[in-house]
């Protein structure tokens, strides 16, 4: 395990994202996800990737609900990467009210597209790495 913090950015629950129970709609925790992975890509220099034809895609995502989050709440969304052998990685986020109280989870498999060709690359890690993107920044474990 590592003491490092993953990447982390805070968010503002608004009211036109809430449902008709007064609580934040459920396919806004998957944006909150997504701008998180976004983010954490652009701070880790993912635009070199880019000119090099390749960039990240989504390819499932998993999210476990906790707690509810409402109007006005404000939350830290953390993203961090982790790398296996073969085509994909994973990325996992939290979603935790200021007070630390855990609102949701969720866990995306990801992969890297050869933007030419349209499929996934082997070694997602070692075209980061090959790219200069910081994965230190990406992920804790490195």
């Amino acid at each position: 395990m590592t003491d490092r913090e993953p990447f982390s950015i805070r968010i503002k629950v608004r009211q036109y994202e809430l449902d008709s129970l007064g609580h934040l709609n459920h396919a806004v925790y998957h944006s909150y996800g997504e701008v998180a992975r976004l983010e954490v890509f652009a701070a880790a220099g993912d635009e070199r990737l880019r000119e090099s034809g390749l960039a990240a895609v989504l390819l499932e995502s998993h999210i476990v609900y906790r707690r509810e989050l409402r109007s006005g709440d404000e939350v830290d969304v953390t993203c961090d990467a982790s790398f296996g052998e073969g085509k994909v990685f994973w990325m996992t986020s939290r979603i935790v009210k200021l007070d630390g109280t855990l609102s949701a989870e969720i866990t995306c498999t990801v992969g890297l597209m050869d933007l030419e060709r349209r499929k996934l690359v082997a070694d997602p890690r070692g075209h980061f790495e090959r790219a200069g993107v910081d994965l230190k920044v990406l992920s804790t474990q490195e």
